[in-house]
């Protein structure tokens, strides 16, 4: 009795994993295919220096396809592609399918409790801090990130590729920013996996503990979502300005004062509004379709 209870825990547990890798993996291949132009055009602002006018939008945006067709312009925005799979894809099943899997950890020994429920405060907590936690480790994916940024802001590295760089720069130009984006990533994890447990906690709730609907879904991935972006902005510029080697030989300090000194405050929240406006919706997307594929598979 006791062998046949233990084994279709064993068996249950395995089909969560599989339910959480196949969900997350799905989910950020739809994002990645659906708002990779998108990317590149923040990516793009927040690697300027100049402000974006009239005159000046098309080579700020397009670079060399600036005087092109329609069809080349939007074909240039889809560089770094097959870094960005590399990267997204690993990066959403790590995080979107690990964070649960920490979280329950946490839940059971951190934050369980005598009474076997828990609270809104308690699973934002629970939540924010073991997100956090994957936030941090996220930075071993950083050479994909790198290269993707990379060839979308540098139109000259795409014709290096990956070997190409290493022999050039060295191994090291892969991890560039790294304090920076794990310092992103921290603060990023934090609210989206935080904000979004809360007001998921709140919906289930109101709904007598029922599981949230997709409409649910999608709100409290929202509310996560645009607390990440809004938080991080300030850190991801810096991360971006080092990472995509027109600032090459700034330590990320230098960057910090010379965005202050030269373009002012708002200078750390360049590309907040493409990011929150349009770059945001990705996010939402693929953290709202993986929860509700991630609970799909589960039955």
């Amino acid at each position: 009795m006791v062998s046949a209870v233990l084994n279709k825990d064993k068996q249950n547990g395995k089909s969560q994993g599989l339910a959480r890798f196949a969900g997350s993996g799905i989910a950020g291949f739809c994002e990645l295919t659906l708002f990779h132009p998108v990317d590149t055009i923040a990516k793009r602002l927040m690697n300027s220096k100049e402000d974006l006018t009239r005159q000046n939008y098309r080579q700020i945006l397009f670079q060399k396809a600036a005087n092109d067709g329609p069809l080349q312009k939007y074909s240039s925005l889809f560089g770094g592609f097959g870094y960005g799979a590399l990267y997204k894809v690993t990066q959403r099943i790590y995080k979107f399918g690990g964070q649960p899997v920490l979280n329950d950890f946490l839940t059971r020994t951190v934050f369980s409790s005598s009474d076997g429920t828990t609270s809104k405060t308690t699973k934002f907590w629970s939540n924010a801090i073991s997100g956090a936690l994957m936030g941090a480790c996220e930075v071993v994916l950083l050479p994909f990130d790198v290269m993707k940024i990379k060839s979308q802001t540098n139109p000259e590295i795409r014709k290096l590729g990956l070997s190409g760089l290493v022999k050039q720069d060295g191994f090291a130009s892969l991890y560039a920013g790294a304090s920076y984006t794990a310092a992103r990533n921290v603060c990023g994890s934090f609210m989206l996996f935080g904000v979004n447990s809360y007001v998921k906690a709140a919906f289930a709730e109101d709904n007598g503990n029922k599981k949230p609907s997709l409409l649910h879904l999608t709100i409290s991935s929202t509310a996560g979502s645009v607390s990440s972006i809004l938080i991080s902005c300030p850190l991801d510029v810096v991360k971006t300005r080092i990472q995509s080697g027109s600032h090459s030989g700034l330590s990320g300090s230098t960057i910090i004062r010379n965005i202050y000194n030269q373009e002012g405050f708002g200078g750390f929240f360049k590309g907040a509004v493409p990011k929150v406006a349009v770059v945001g919706p990705k996010l939402i997307f693929s953290f709202t379709l993986a929860q509700y594929l991630i609970h799909l598979f589960s039955q």
